[in-house]
């Protein structure tokens, strides 16, 4: 239950940048979060993942893929986890999406987000 609230808190956390549309400050949040070296015998990746997953649907208003990700991928840090949040676009029609990765392979989405979509950062 506690990984659930944090992930809430997590969603919560990014919101206000969201809301101005300060997206490098969601970057600037993922990228500073530290991996947490002493956390990962506690807690597996695939229950952040899911503990999100939860929190959106219990969110205020719809979490999209930016926030979704961004907090997934600073919780999975938090629990020892080195997750990087990935943006990228697809050219025609123009659209862009985030998700997260852990050793290379996408951990909150599909796993053939990477053959989509043109990747733009990683952090």
């Amino acid at each position: 239950m506690r990984i659930l609230f944090e992930a809430y808190l997590e969603l919560i956390r990014l919101e206000y940048a969201l809301a101005r549309k300060d997206f490098s400050s969601i970057y600037n949040h993922v990228r500073t979060t530290p991996v947490c070296v002493h956390a990962r015998s506690t807690i597996r990746a695939e229950q952040v993942c899911r503990a999100i997953e939860v929190a959106a649907a219990l969110y205020f208003k719809q979490a999209l893929c930016l926030q979704r990700s961004a907090a997934t991928a600073c919780l999975l840090k938090k629990h020892g986890f080195s997750g990087e949040l990935v943006i990228g676009v697809q050219h025609l029609p123009f659209i862009a999406h985030a998700w997260v990765e852990l050793d290379g392979s996408v951990v909150n989405d599909k796993p053939y987000m990477p053959q989509i979509y043109s990747v733009l950062t990683r952090c």
